[in-house]
């Protein structure tokens, strides 16, 4: 266990910002499976809509360091494409 007070100070902060970074990669899995619903149910409008939103969440994410900007970058290109091709993907976040 850790015996100075930077150590203890530094196991408490990256606690925080593991719950953090929990709750965002749980908020895009969710964006990511409700696109792929709306998607294989062929609601195309519906799916540009979140498309929208999940790319939003993807770029919050990577601001807040949670994500590398080329992992969500990429990410996004699939999930556009899909979009555009109307098509369910394979792709989780």
């Amino acid at each position: 266990m850790a015996d100075h007070a930077s150590a203890l100070k530094q196991i408490r902060s990256s606690k925080r910002r593991q719950v953090r970074n929990q709750l965002v990669l749980s908020s895009l899995k969710t964006l990511v499976k409700k696109m792929n619903t709306a998607l294989a149910a062929k609601k195309l409008d519906e799916a540009k809509t979140l498309l929208a939103r999940t790319t939003s969440a993807f770029d919050r994410a990577v601001t807040k360091g949670v994500l590398h900007r080329n992992t969500a970058s990429r990410k996004i290109s699939r999930l556009t494409s899909k979009v555009q091709k109307g098509l369910p993907t394979q792709e989780s976040a």
